[in-house]
């Protein structure tokens, strides 16, 4: 790094402006990296946390399928018998309004999920009693529902008949749609799912979202949805069902990768730049002996340095500013995501200046005699 190491020197403002460039954009990287993150737990962490391999929904329903899916009591009991099937429970789903009583009262969003109050699919308590030991209008709220001010104990009333709710126990982090979840006991899904102030009759007793599925390697879904007429998706594919998921994570993934392109242009330009200005120096170390190998060498160790530096000073002005937006925005930081965002500016970075310093090659050692004069 001989000329590199005097360059940095010589140079010290030009070199700093490059770098607070690339830094910038680094902790631009971490927080794009940290929305994208926290959109996607906001919008199907609850979808995460299911202990399934699979869900299946109505054939004839498409888009968002939460909404749009409607089974009947037979099709999960058909699906428990099918092979390569271990487990299959009916799951609800809904997004309602709500009303905080006493003398918190204030209005609330909720996604409730029906689940049967024994099946696998009932989350374990944090705090407070497990659906299954539970009234028939007990539920268990999320964190982000107790973030807004609701307690174990506390009521709700949903919908036009003011069918009540009673918190009986909280969870972790579960939110659908940005809207924190609730689960429920299937009968009572059903009721606030139809609407009925009172008894659910037979045929909407017997109807839920879709099937929640734990299945075999061995198992042939494509052959059982032909056989009972239903639409089955890995956990994974379920979550495009959220409202607004492909589209925000669609969103963040085009910002992320102009922002990647960016850099790489910025670099690239800078360090076109760069060994223009420094063409006779270049010609002199090449009159001198030096290899045109020994000088990309040397440039691309230069352009690493300056990229390591800036990254690492920019990722932790990025952590620094997303854990102050923790709270406050859907924002959560994880150090796979962080990682992969230094890593890839930095490549990107060196692509950018390798295609830029490549005019390197075509320095000539008369150059430095003034042959081009």
């Amino acid at each position: 790094m001989f000329l590199a190491l005097r360059d940095l020197r010589f140079a010290r403002g030009r070199f700093a402006l490059i770098g607070a460039v690339v830094a910038m954009i680094a902790v631009l990287g971490v927080i794009l990296s940290g929305l994208a993150t926290g959109l996607a737990d906001a919008g199907v962490s609850s979808l995460r946390a299911l202990p399934v391999t699979h869900l299946a929904f109505d054939k004839s329903a498409s888009g968002e399928l939460f909404s749009r899916s409607t089974v009947t009591q037979s099709t999960w009991r058909q699906w428990a018998a099918q092979p390569g099937v271990r487990k299959a429970e009916p799951l609800g789903q809904q997004l309602v309004h709500a009303q905080l009583t006493g003398s918190k009262a204030k209005q609330l969003d909720l996604a409730v999920f029906g689940v049967e109050p024994k099946g696998f699919l009932a989350p374990s308590p944090l705090k407070g009693k497990p659906l299954s030991e539970a009234p028939a209008d007990g539920v268990l709220i999320s964190e982000e529902i107790a973030k807004e001010g609701v307690g174990i104990g506390d009521r709700l009333t949903v919908g036009q008949a003011d069918t009540p709710l009673t918190v009986v126990g909280t969870i972790g982090h579960a939110s659908f749609g940005h809207v924190g979840a609730v689960y429920a006991p299937l009968p009572l899904w059903q009721k606030l799912h139809y609407g009925l102030p009172g008894q659910v009759p037979a045929a909407a007793a017997e109807q839920a979202t879709a099937v929640a599925l734990q299945l075999a390697p061995s198992a042939d879904t494509a052959a059982i949805d032909k056989r009972l007429g239903t639409k089955t998706v890995d956990r994974a594919g379920a979550f495009a069902a959220s409202p607004g998921y492909v589209a925000e994570s669609s969103t963040m993934t085009l910002i992320r990768g102009f922002l990647y392109a960016i850099s790489a242009l910025v670099v690239g330009a800078f360090f076109t730049v760069w060994t223009i200005q420094r063409r006779q120096e270049i010609a002199l170390l090449k009159a001198m002996g030096a290899s045109t190998g020994y000088i990309l060498r040397d440039a691309l160790t230069q352009v690493t340095a300056i990229l390591l530096a800036a990254t690492a000073a920019g990722t932790a002005v990025g952590l620094a500013l997303g854990g102050a937006m923790n709270g406050s925005a859907p924002f959560s930081l994880q150090t796979g995501q962080v990682t992969m965002a230094g890593v890839l500016l930095i490549v990107l970075g060196l692509a950018g200046a390798a295609v830029a310093v490549r005019r390197i090659t075509k320095v000539q050692a008369l150059t430095a005699l003034g042959a081009n004069r």
